[in-house]
């Protein structure tokens, strides 16, 4: 049996991928009933607590929001630590700290419990759509077994390293895309003080060497359609992840200017009330 903790912006859908491509029964559990009520209609079972899951699932699957929450779901009271069973996996689709990966790492495997990093990458539509970008991090014996199952969920699925790896490649996704965003937000502001059209300037960059991923969905979709909704990726998450990053950039002995420049423009937009917005809607406070 499959489990599943964290339901939300990009858990419910991905859950629900599972649930429908894998063959296998799926139990959830989340904070939150709405989507466990949602997820009634795919046949996936709601579980009372983190412990259901450890003692009948041999693989769980993580999406949440942050260290604390991984934190508490992995080693705090009724955690996974305590009643997973030897042989199982951890399957952690969230973003967290490289340094708090490793150690999970560490202290799983001598419970004989196999634990991977495999953050996400992409858009919710591509949660629902089954084609996230997935990072993985652990050894070869590990992401041969758990391979078939995030095929279900993403398209390009790549093995970056040891344990750690994935979290690490992910935050340096992160750093490109928040760097390009504010680069998109400064085009846009000069496009429109100059007397041009954004519009046609972004379509002429999609023609160029500007091109890119941001681009084409951050600047077009977002900053062109000024929609900035709630449940996407907020101003609040990409400044934990950035936060992230810079504790990594620390450990690793790496001066990142441009990403705290980045972080800066995320903070201006946090300050003006835009916090649990789509972040590219800091080209607003730019």
């Amino acid at each position: 049996m499959i489990g599943f903790i964290g339901l939300g912006v990009m858990g419910e859908p991905i859950c629900r991928n599972l649930a429908a491509k894998s063959g296998e029964k799926v139990l959830a559990y989340d904070v939150d009933p709405a989507p466990l009520e949602r997820l009634k209609e795919n046949g996936v079972e709601r579980a009372a607590s983190v412990r259901e899951i450890a003692e009948r699932c041999n693989f769980i699957f993580l999406s949440l929001p942050g260290v604390q929450e991984v934190k508490t779901v992995c080693v705090g009271p009724g955690s996974l630590m305590l009643y997973m069973i030897a042989g199982s996996y951890i399957i952690d689709l969230s973003t967290v700290t490289v340094a708090l990966t490793r150690d999970l790492q560490s202290r799983f495997s001598a419970r004989g419990v196999y634990f991977a990093d495999a953050p996400v990458a992409r858009t919710r539509e591509a949660a629902k759509k089954g084609t996230l970008s997935i990072m993985v991090g652990g050894t070869e014996q590990v992401y041969k077994r758990i391979r078939p199952l995030l095929g279900h969920i993403g398209t390009d699925i790549t093995h970056c390293g040891g344990p750690g790896a994935g979290q690490a490649t992910k935050l340096i996704n992160n750093m490109v895309l928040f760097q390009n965003v504010v680069a998109l937000a400064e085009a846009m502001t000069l496009a429109r003080r100059a007397g041009l059209s954004a519009t046609r300037v972004f379509e002429d960059l999609m023609l160029g060497s500007a091109d890119s991923f941001a681009l084409r969905h951050h600047g077009l979709n977002a900053m062109l359609g000024d929609d900035y909704p709630e449940r996407a990726y907020s101003v609040e998450y990409a400044l934990k992840d950035v936060q992230y990053l810079l504790e990594f950039a620390k450990q690793a002995r790496a001066e990142l200017k441009g990403a705290k420049l980045a972080m800066e423009a995320l903070e201006r937009a946090a300050a003006a009330g835009n916090g649990t917005k789509y972040f590219p809607v800091l080209v607003k406070t730019l």
